[in-house]
């Protein structure tokens, strides 16, 4: 047989779905078509073929055995290209998304909040985020970019486009000022940065000492806890600058330039180009508004 002498794909479906769903108005239904024009699509499918596809039986309709065998053919047919044209979506889908990872506490306290600015600037860019810290895995995490504090080594082949300045200093709510200041207070660090207490208050000798230190897990476990009033947190500038500014928190001594910095990583010399640059060019402006 021809390419040419197959019938048309539209009456095979017209079949498949009425032979595989029993009825003509339910394949109808399914189709979004008439009962009538699925009737005509099936009559002329059994002309184009030669042969009958269907037999009367009571109220209803029973394949003959030339339309059982087509119809086996047809259903792994269709059930096969439902699958390939899936798979071609999920994976051009794929290549249009942008993976971005980023460090847990700066995703959930400064990147996803403003979010939904970026969507409505680029809403045809599928944007992803993935949490991580560290060392970055391109290939092994599937990452396009990732933000990072850069403080480890970063190979020569991929390149860096610093963000902000890392700064750190106390946070607290506004009713425990009094116990702060009489050095009544319990301190709250993160078990990623175990020392940073230590070095700070080195750094600030008329500070008062605290009662004792506690720590949590992560950074934003500690500004949430500052946040209700178990302590003062040792908190880096990104992760409470909102709450600073709707005066959720407030930071008394400011905050101190470490020397380190945050940056955006990607793995190719080359520069950034479509998604990637605009999402690099988003985030510097945001870094910008928040930081300048």
């Amino acid at each position: 047989m021809k390419r040419t002498d197959i019938p048309s794909l539209d009456d095979l479906r017209a079949f498949e779905t009425t032979a595989r769903l029993g009825s003509v108005r339910l394949a109808a239904d399914s189709l979004a078509l008439t009962h009538g024009a699925v009737s005509r699509r099936i009559t002329k499918l059994s002309g184009d073929l030669g042969f009958q596809l269907f037999e009367k039986s009571g109220r209803g309709l029973r394949l003959t055995s030339a339309g059982q065998t087509l119809n086996l053919t047809l259903g792994r047919f269709f059930g096969e290209l439902a699958a390939t044209v899936e798979s071609l979506r999920s994976a051009n889908s794929r290549q249009s998304a942008l993976v971005l990872s980023c460090e847990p506490s700066v995703a959930m306290r400064w990147l996803i909040p403003r979010l939904a600015g970026f969507q409505g600037a680029h809403p045809d860019i599928a944007l992803h985020l993935s949490v991580g810290g560290g060392p970055v895995e391109f290939q092994r995490d599937r990452i396009d970019l990732a933000i990072r504090r850069l403080d480890f080594g970063i190979p020569d082949a991929w390149q860096v486009q610093r963000l902000f300045a890392e700064r750190v200093g106390p946070v607290l709510s506004p009713q425990l000022v009094p116990a702060f200041e009489r050095g009544e207070y319990i301190a709250l660090g993160s078990k990623t940065r175990p020392n940073a207490w230590a070095h700070w208050l080195e750094r600030h000798p008329s500070v008062p000492r605290p009662s004792e230190i506690r720590y949590f897990d992560h950074h934003f476990l500690i500004v949430e806890a500052a946040s209700a009033g178990l302590g003062v947190a040792l908190s880096p500038l990104v992760l409470v600058i909102d709450d600073l500014e709707r005066e959720r928190l407030i930071g008394p001594l400011g905050f101190d330039v470490d020397g380190s910095h945050y940056g955006l990583i990607w793995r190719d010399k080359a520069d950034l180009v479509g998604s990637g640059l605009a999402v690099a060019d988003w985030l510097h402006e945001e870094c910008s508004r928040s930081f300048s």
